[in-house]
């Protein structure tokens, strides 16, 4: 059975940093387009960020660049991570891991979004 599951969300200040995991099972996630995609209460879904197979390319949506680094386990194939520093409360939201075995990262988040394996996500609260 293919799984993700995310973790590292939580509460933090504006200007806090957080590192959002996420671990394949049943898959290995080197060999597909990865990423995160978040949803905000009241808002549409939105792809953050995706790294391609072999880290050749990745993808940030405005917001985030300079803030936000995708990035996978050099040890573990099946663990990728998001370090969010900088964060800011229109990052509040729950982010979820996704993995598209079908297309490879977009510049527009949307290979994300409409990826074939997702997590059940992982709550970011960045609140005073």
């Amino acid at each position: 059975q293919v799984q993700l599951v995310e973790s590292g969300g939580g509460l933090v200040q504006p200007g806090g940093s957080l590192r959002l995991s996420c671990v394949g099972s049943g898959i290995t996630l080197r060999y597909y387009a990865t990423g995160w995609f978040r949803q905000a209460p009241g808002k549409e879904r939105e792809g953050v960020s995706c790294i391609s197979p072999m880290e050749r390319t990745s993808y940030y949506i405005d917001s985030v660049k300079g803030r936000f680094t995708i990035s996978r386990d050099n040890a573990n194939k099946n663990i990728v991570y998001l370090q969010m520093n900088s964060l800011e409360p229109a990052d509040t939201a729950v982010y979820y891991c996704a993995t598209n075995r079908g297309a490879f990262c977009q510049d527009d988040g949307e290979a994300m979004i409409n990826a074939d394996v997702q997590g059940q996500g992982t709550q970011v609260t960045v609140s005073s």
